[in-house]
Order: structure tokens, then C-alpha cells, then sequence
């Protein structure tokens, strides 16, 4: 039973959802279970959602929520997203804590990645 007031499903923007659906299930080893051909539903051990069809994709730059993955291999994790033809949008930075870089995967969105120092 999902936690009360826990974060239990998020809904991403995709101007691809082929592309998003290859990206994720590349690099973070996501499951995905079509819904026709405007949405796509992923789990994996974490988390549960799905990709929807838009012209607009999820960008901080638009006021969107940034949505910011944990990495025990900050630069390994670099490293497979550019593989997987994710576009390194801000490199690794410090911040109080740990490090992180930014991303946008190719359906559009964007995305972090952080690493405890």
C-alpha cells in the first residue's frame, strides 16, 4: 500500500514517445507498457508513471518541476545518458552536499542526476 501523501505517479510530456521510451529503458532500466499511441506507462523498482504525447516538454526554463535521479557513479551516469543520446544541458556542478548535471532526454524533457559528494 503506497505510503499517505507519498509521490505515487508522475506524468512526463514527451515529443517522442519512442525515443523517451528507448532513452529510459537505455540508461535507468524502466519497463514501459503502451497505451495506444499518446501514452506509455514505466515502472521500475522506485517509481511508476507514464510519458504522454505533447508539443511541450517538461523544461525548469518553462517553470516545470525538475525531476532528479540519484547516482552512486555521478560520471558514469554522465556517460551513459550521452551514450543513450541524452543532451548534457547544464555539466557537472557542485552544490551544498554533492554534485549533479543536467540533461535533456530526446522526447524533449529535462532531467538531473545527483551524487552525495
Amino acid at each position: 500500500m503506497p505510503l499517505h501523501h507519498s509521490i505515487n505517479y508522475l506524468e512526463i510530456p514527451s515529443e517522442n514517445l519512442s525515443a523517451s521510451k528507448a532513452f529510459f529503458e537505455t540508461v535507468f532500466h524502466w519497463q514501459f507498457t503502451d497505451y495506444g499511441d499518446e501514452y506509455t506507462a514505466f515502472h521500475n523498482d522506485s517509481i511508476a508513471g507514464g510519458f504522454y504525447r505533447s508539443s511541450t516538454p517538461s523544461r525548469t526554463k518553462s517553470g516545470a518541476a525538475l525531476i532528479v535521479f540519484f547516482s552512486k557513479n555521478l560520471e558514469q551516469s554522465l556517460a551513459d545518458v550521452t551514450q543513450a543520446r541524452g543532451q548534457i544541458s547544464q555539466d557537472i556542478f557542485a552544490f551544498p552536499g554533492g554534485r549533479r548535471f543536467h540533461f535533456i532526454e530526446p522526447g524533449g524533457s529535462e532531467f538531473a542526476v545527483w551524487s552525495e559528494v
